[in-house]
């Protein structure tokens, strides 16, 4: 069975200009807000939770997961970045780390809708978070671009695949956001690699694959069942992850002086 694509695309073709780049993506998330509310009123939040005990417990446990990671307040990556000295590019990216905290309160809902409590901790979250805030911004950076694309997949399959009308609703209300943070990482990292020879973009793609391949490996082995349920193996999703990062990778990296993607539309 063939993995679905992000909604529309995570990458495309569309570019804008480099000079004016984020105040595109500013006006984009200023606007976002009246999207994810037309997004969440499609959303049937009351109807009932009809899933046998399996399987609700694979989504409980999936979204425990991702609530917790997409909880986190971004204090020291927005610390990092304004060093920068970039105001535009803070801007919109304090509200992108307040998008992600919208994610987690969804995952929340879905654990309501669930009737399932939060994880207080995992130790998968507790090892990524000890480990970007021991880097530098583009290196940070980097990690994010690598988990946002290997996770693309994830929240594609629960719009369309979960086997309840809910968790449908909250992948698509995700994962419409997601392919948007994806191309704000890829611009903001293709300007970090403008001055970056080949050889250590090569480099750095080399040491990018094998981190997504863990990280792959991690997020089929912890949401297997969540995945399975949706009707995809562990093994179909890591070669979909892959994919999803190889392509995010190469366009960082193959040419980091193309024109910035900015939001899709």
């Amino acid at each position: 069975m063939t993995m679905i694509k992000p909604t529309a695309g995570t990458i495309g073709s569309t570019s804008v200009p480099m000079t004016g780049a984020f105040e595109r993506w500013l006006t984009h998330f200023r606007e976002n807000p009246a999207r994810q509310q037309r997004s969440e009123s499609t959303v049937s939040w009351d109807a009932p939770m009809l899933l046998d005990s399996v399987t609700r417990q694979a989504f409980i446990r999936s979204f425990q997961r991702f609530e917790l990671g997409e909880s986190g307040d971004g204090r020291h990556l927005l610390a990092k970045a304004a060093l920068e000295g970039d105001p535009v590019y803070l801007a919109a990216l304090e509200m992108l780390v307040a998008e992600e905290q919208k994610h987690s309160a969804l995952f929340r809902r879905g654990l309501d809708h669930l009737d399932a409590l939060s994880l207080k901790a995992h130790w998968s979250d507790s090892v990524f978070v000890r480990l970007r805030r021991m880097l530098g911004l583009r290196t940070e950076l980097g990690l994010f671009l690598i988990v946002e694309s290997v996770a693309m997949g994830y929240f594609t399959a629960l719009a369309e695949r979960a086997p309840d009308p809910v968790l449908r609703g909250i992948g698509l209300r995700i994962a419409l956001d997601e392919r948007d943070h994806i191309r704000f990482q890829i611009d903001r990292l293709r300007q970090g690699f403008l001055r970056t020879p080949r050889v250590g973009r090569l480099a750095v793609g080399l040491v990018w694959g094998a981190i997504a391949a863990g990280a792959s490996t991690v997020l089929a082995i912890d949401h297997g069942s969540a995945l399975r349920a949706c009707g995809f193996s562990r093994i179909e999703y890591w070669r979909h992850g892959m994919g999803e990062f190889s392509e995010a990778a190469i366009s960082v990296l193959a040419d980091p002086g193309t024109e910035p993607l900015g939001p899709l539309e």
